[in-house]
């Protein structure tokens, strides 16, 4: 996009009125069957007007059209061409404009100003029989540290204060490069970047999980007491067939050192349901998993069925009303426990970022919350001087399940 922009276009995001625009590009997502719906459903929309005339260019790229290009050039022939995830310099060149190198590292947000994501990997080396992420975006590779830290530091030059550090496995970076995990350098070197305020880090892979980053994540104060650790599951058999090389044991001991290290952590984490052969057993021992260890943010797929995938092969023996029934059922015992969590914070002080207003309230987040995934507080606006990309300190008064109610301190 900032390429883009340097060759002269002008950006627009998701335009209701197509008059302001001759040329659409749609970025997509090619894993699990929600998201490809989506992706599609966007193509046809913008097909209907390129053929309508509404519209002059439309391009495809992403996940989706790097997987099934063919298939989909056959079946939309109104879109003029697809590209795919290693493409972005074919795209601008293909608009006319030419690739420059020295723009590395400069962004064009499309996240409210005052956070921003920060990728440090492309790709994945693990082999979950259930992910088509390795076949569609290729190898794990890292960004060296240098390139990180420039990108990091321009951001916070922008006005950025809040930095969610994200990769397809994070725990694996520097393994390519430097033969070794160097994620608990690279954070470390994150929390000097002068103006982050926070830095979260997300999806942690749990095998292999370096365990001194924990020392990193509980002395730095800018960087967020929060691990995001997608798990999966919990039963041995699953664990296996998953190809998630750690097992239950494993998984549990993990879990306690991670919160006996750093006091107060915030732990989020995934879970499939319906995944082949699970069984009504192991799936209780899931949902016990889930009602001991009572997670802080916990997030519930059904299994999609990707094919090319070495699970595409097993029987999808889970019925959809069974994934789906479920998914429920976790989600049920997690709202009770992120009420009871939440309702322990009543009374207390609590640091918040503010990311909008909606109405009689300012919408603001904890250094515990992820934008647009985890809990908000609310706070009455009245005549209160605040404004989104702001820090400010508040009261709790009141909790539900999955939001904080609180008072401007």
């Amino acid at each position: 996009m900032r390429q883009l922009e340097a060759a002269n276009y002008t950006l627009i995001f998701d335009p209701e009125d197509l008059s302001q625009i001759d040329t659409a590009i749609i970025n997509t997502c090619g894993f699990i069957n929600d998201a490809k719906q989506e992706s599609i459903d966007t193509i046809l929309r913008f097909a209907e007007a390129r053929k309508a005339g509404k519209l002059s260019n439309l391009y495809v790229m992403g996940c989706l059209s790097e997987r099934y290009k063919d298939q989909l050039q056959k079946e939309i022939p109104e879109t003029d061409a697809f590209f795919g995830v290693n493409d972005l310099e074919k795209i601008v060149r293909h608009l006319g404009g030419f690739w420059k190198n020295e723009l590395i590292g400069e962004r064009k947000l499309t996240t409210p100003s005052h956070y921003s994501y920060l990728k440090i990997a492309e790709g994945c080396d693990r082999k979950c029989s259930f992910c088509a992420i390795p076949m569609i975006r290729g190898k794990h590779i890292s960004r060296p540290m240098e390139e990180v830290l420039l990108e990091a530091e321009k951001l916070a030059g922008q006005g950025v204060r809040e930095l969610n550090v994200i990769s397809q496995d994070t725990t694996y970076y520097g393994l390519d490069l430097y033969k070794e995990r160097r994620l608990p350098a690279l954070m470390t070197n994150l929390a000097k970047v002068e103006g982050l305020e926070w830095i979260r880090l997300h999806y942690t892979y749990p095998d292999g999980f370096p365990v001194e980053l924990l020392q990193v994540i509980r002395d730095h104060p800018n960087i967020c007491n929060y691990v995001d650790i997608p798990l999966q599951h919990i039963s041995d058999r699953i664990l296996r067939s998953m190809h998630r090389n750690i097992s239950s044991d494993a998984t549990r001991r993990l879990v306690r050192t991670i919160r006996e290290t750093i006091p107060g952590v915030t732990l989020r984490t995934t879970l499939i349901v319906g995944y082949p052969g699970e069984t009504e057993a192991e799936f209780g021992e899931l949902k016990r998993f889930v009602e001991e260890a009572r997670f802080d943010r916990l997030g519930v797929f059904t299994y999609s069925r990707e094919e090319d995938t070495p699970a595409f092969r097993l029987k999808d023996s889970v019925s959809e009303k069974s994934k789906k029934q479920r998914a429920a059922e976790l989600m049920t015992i997690q709202e009770n426990i992120s009420g009871e969590l939440n309702s322990e914070k009543i009374g207390t002080d609590v640091r918040v970022i503010i990311d909008r207003r909606e109405g009689d309230y300012f919408i603001a987040r904890t250094s515990g919350d992820s934008p647009e995934v985890d809990n908000e507080v609310l706070i009455p606006a009245g005549n209160k001087p605040l404004k989104p990309g702001i820090f400010a300190n508040v009261t709790i008064t009141a909790a539900d399940a999955f939001d904080l109610f609180a008072e401007l301190k």
